[in-house]
């Protein structure tokens, strides 16, 4: 995992873009404005970080392909909390999104308190649902800081230690991760090309 200070310039983009078009396509279980901007910001950041094209409201609904790396589709899925990410928090994921062609999901996290995005980890598609777990909409779910809440949508889980940690960027074309549990520790490097959509 590492941290990326979000600008000014940033938070300002993804205010801009979430207040002239409606992110929310699916018809159900969209996110609300705020939810909508969380999901922007780590658009907004990440794009930056590895080169490519910013979220374009604009060209409508991107069915959940945020990024082209290497001919793989990328969703990068971004969560708001107000502290630091520990290694034995979850990742969540709406249920709803099951179907989007993607082949890789990328977790962030974005601090209210302190404006940083922190770039999580990775995991592919196929792993994801063989990995997470599964609640029902309406499901009680409790949190680690001990509150509750229920579900209002189908929703997976992943542990953070599922997922492939990005551990550095070496250029913009170049990130380096490692798996974080077991026996699955190895380090890989992703070389990202920059695609055009």
């Amino acid at each position: 995992m590492f941290d990326i200070k979000v600008s000014q310039e940033q938070l300002d983009y993804a205010n801009e873009m979430v207040n002239k078009y409606n992110f929310g396509q699916r018809g159900y279980g969209d996110g609300t404005k705020r939810e909508q901007l969380t999901g922007i910001i780590g658009q907004t950041v990440f794009a930056d970080l590895i080169g490519q094209e910013r979220p374009v409201g604009s060209t409508g609904f991107d069915g959940g392909k945020d990024f082209f790396i290497n001919g793989r589709r990328v969703d990068i899925k971004t969560m708001t909390r107000k502290v630091p990410v520990k290694d034995f928090y979850v990742h969540n994921f709406v249920g709803y999104q099951k179907k989007y062609d993607v082949d890789y999901y990328v977790f962030a996290s974005y601090n209210t308190t302190n404006r940083v995005l922190t770039i999580c980890g990775y995991i592919s598609k196929e792993e994801f649902f063989e990995k997470a777990d599964f609640f029902p909409k309406g499901s009680l779910r409790k949190r680690s800081d001990g509150t509750s809440f229920h579900t209002f949508a189908p929703l997976y889980e992943i542990k953070q230690t599922e997922s492939c940690v990005i551990s550095s960027v070496k250029g913009p074309d170049n990130l380096t991760g490692h798996r974080s549990s077991g026996k699955l520790d190895s380090n890989q490097t992703i070389n990202y090309r920059r695609e055009k959509r």
